[in-house]
């Protein structure tokens, strides 16, 4: 069990990992960051924190900033991974060798199944350890870079659903987590933060649908602007596709309008209505370019692994498929090859029973 007051490592230096790592600065926990890079590191390093703005105003003080992965998590309780989900894979594989028993790491988030990928890869490196794997559904903040060592909180969430390879570890593990974020809260199993994970419907379709606008130089708000009345409607069929293959697995997952509200307090009739009446995407602006983390983490760390275990159990998801079929072409990328699928996860030749004791596991007698 963590000391009184956890020691932090937040693995990444984007928009992600500046704002957390400066927020748990500002709450007085200690916190090392850890990037590949150690450019991105160098305003952290020489103002000794990061400075923040927007829900919450000033520097959050940093331990230590490295790209040595050994001195970033040495004597930690919790390693909070803030990167793009396609980079979970690299970052097991450097923390593989370092990683010692007790300590926790989290995926924020995991999109769909990064708890269990980041798992074989550890077992792949050799890894046999006694380590506490666990994702959320969400990520905490909406927020934004704004400058070096600088970042913007437009949005702290409301509730984080956050849980763990071995589903029985998740109250131990948010005793330990809660303690800087009482935002968290258990979520049932890693089935179920992988398909409530919302930003694969929000993102990848809304900078498709805008792709013309995103590529001119005129700004424009993400999802104020670039969610209409008739983007919207594509959103919530693809959002009944993700909730037609999580009740093939056995469970319900959460709408995206129920999430709206889950998150941030927002309703409406449809989902045009419930995305505009959230003062938390106010300010949001569109990114200059589709080659950017809403496609190429989005598509094939969610969509492809939400579509590729749709077919394994006989669910059909024409939409997602067009969307990744889109995906691909914009990016002359095949982002199903790259992307997690059953076969790449290990689990093509497991039954539903076998899958969900992998992700739940048995607590021991």
């Amino acid at each position: 069990m963590a000391a009184e007051k956890p020691r932090f490592c937040v693995v990444g230096a984007g928009h992600g990992g500046l704002a957390m790592a400066g927020h748990l600065g500002l709450m007085g926990f200690e916190v090392n960051m850890f990037n590949r890079s150690e450019e991105r590191l160098r305003s952290v390093q020489m103002e000794g924190g990061v400075d923040l703005d927007g829900e919450l105003n000033g520097i959050g003080k940093v331990a230590l900033a490295t790209s040595d992965a050994g001195r970033a998590i040495e004597g930690v309780d919790v390693i909070m991974v803030v990167v793009p989900a396609f980079a979970h894979r690299d970052v097991a594989k450097n923390l593989a060798p370092h990683l010692k028993d007790g300590q926790i790491v989290v995926l924020n988030p995991g999109r769909t199944f990064g708890a269990l990928e980041f798992l074989q890869v550890l077992k792949s490196e050799g890894f046999r350890g006694d380590i506490t794997i666990g994702e959320t559904q969400t990520f905490i903040y909406a927020s934004r870079v704004t400058g070096p060592g600088q970042a913007k909180i437009f949005r702290i969430k409301n509730s984080i659903p956050l849980s763990t390879i071995r589903a029985y570890k998740i109250p131990d593990t948010l005793q330990v987590i809660r303690k800087a974020f009482p935002q968290f809260v258990p979520g049932d199993s890693v089935f179920k933060t992988s398909f409530d994970n919302i930003g694969c419907i929000f993102h990848p379709a809304l900078v498709m649908l805008n792709a013309g606008w995103i590529e001119d130089p005129e700004d424009f708000e993400f999802y104020f602007q670039g969610t209409t009345d008739s983007t919207a409607r594509v959103l919530e069929k693809l959002d009944r596709e993700r909730l037609d293959v999580a009740s093939a697995l056995g469970f319900r997952a959460m709408s995206a309008r129920e999430w709206l509200y889950y998150a941030y307090d927002v309703s409406g009739k449809d989902l045009h209505q419930a995305i505009h009446s959230n003062p938390g995407y106010r300010g949001i602006l569109a990114p200059h370019s589709t080659n950017m983390r809403y496609i190429t983490e989005d598509v094939p760390c969610s969509l492809v692994p939400m579509s590729s275990i749709g077919k394994k159990f006989g669910v059909q998801t024409p939409l997602m498929d067009a969307m990744i079929d889109v995906a691909c072409a914009m990016h002359d990328m095949d982002y199903r090859a790259i992307g997690r699928t059953v076969e790449s996860l290990g689990i093509d030749r497991l039954d539903l029973k076998q899958i969900r004791l992998l992700a739940i596991g048995e607590k021991p007698k």
